[in-house]
């Protein structure tokens, strides 16, 4: 792992990316929205190691779930592709000095929340599952209302003359990296990632917009499991079956061939689930920011 200093440049939330390419330092000034630079990608990911690996690990995780593999497996590759934990804002690129999913879930009532599980670049996926189950088994009671819930409580009961110029307030101290830290801690626009599973609906995954508001440069949707008729090396047909996602990216933050070989490790973690069992051999950080130190 490695540490930096906050630099005059760096926000609390980041660390300012410097040592880019020309294009990318003018690239936020020509697309300047989230919205404008949105791409869209899709993976199905053969399931039948990880359902094995489940099974498999029961006994050590009796709370593991295809949500913890898929989580397990993003935080790995954030730590082998870290540009992807880079967020563009106010037409400047920076990288997140820390990694955190947004989820979305439901609680035992059907009414939506959402929790902010924050995890280490080298953690296992014994981490993951425990960090996650923890904050999940805090979170899904009925009788549960998180910093979250309540700060929507709030806000949703100012009359709109109030409500439209403070979200306008909030926005432009985001702009500069004035937003309390108190409200980056709860918004959860402000993360590496958000990640819905729509499949627990009963439905395909889907393309889902990103936020203006907030730091989140990636937004991934998990759809239900399903049968594909494949067609085999010896002319033979058989039939598979296969978790989709599918991704919307910031195109800002990298450009695509690194998004090509990210998704490409990622179904290769995906792929081999045991390989989150131990933690990686090396965490490598983002080339674009100035003096990283090592931690001892």
């Amino acid at each position: 792992m490695a540490s930096k200093k906050k630099g005059f440049l760096d926000r609390y939330d980041g660390w300012r990316v410097r040592d880019v390419d020309a294009v990318f330092a003018v690239v936020p000034f020509v697309l300047r929205t989230r919205i404008d630079s949105q791409c869209m990608f899709e993976e199905n990911i053969p399931i039948e190691k990880i359902e094995s690996f489940i099974r498999e690990h029961k006994e050590d995780m009796p709370d593991l779930t295809f949500m913890h593999v898929i989580m397990a497996a993003l935080v790995r590759l954030v730590s082998q592709k870290p540009y992807l934990n880079r967020f563009v804002i106010w037409n400047k690129l920076y990288a997140h000095n820390n990694f955190v999913i947004s989820l979305a879930i439901k609680r035992q009532n059907g009414v939506e929340s959402i929790v902010k599980p924050e995890f280490e670049l080298d953690d296992t996926i014994y981490d993951v599952t425990s960090k996650l189950a923890k904050l999940l088994n805090e979170n899904l009671d009925v009788e549960t209302t998180n910093e979250v819930d309540s700060t929507a409580d709030i806000l949703g009961k100012l009359p709109s003359f109030v409500l439209r110029p403070l979200v306008w307030l909030l926005f432009q101290m985001d702009k500069v990296g004035l937003l309390p830290k108190f409200l980056n801690a709860i918004s959860p626009w402000h993360c590496s990632m958000f990640l819905t599973n729509v499949g627990s609906l009963g439905i395909g995954p889907i393309y889902h917009h990103l936020y203006e508001f907030g730091t989140c440069s990636c937004f991934i949707a998990m759809g239900n499991k399903m049968r594909v008729q494949t067609l085999n090396q010896d002319g033979t047909s058989s039939v598979r079956r296969y978790l989709g996602l599918k991704f919307v990216a910031d195109e800002r933050i990298c450009d695509g061939m690194y998004f090509a070989s990210a998704m490409k490790v990622f179904k290769r973690i995906l792929t081999n689930p045991e390989c989150l069992l131990q933690k990686p051999e090396e965490v490598i950080m983002d080339d674009g920011v100035r003096h990283f130190t090592k931690n001892k």
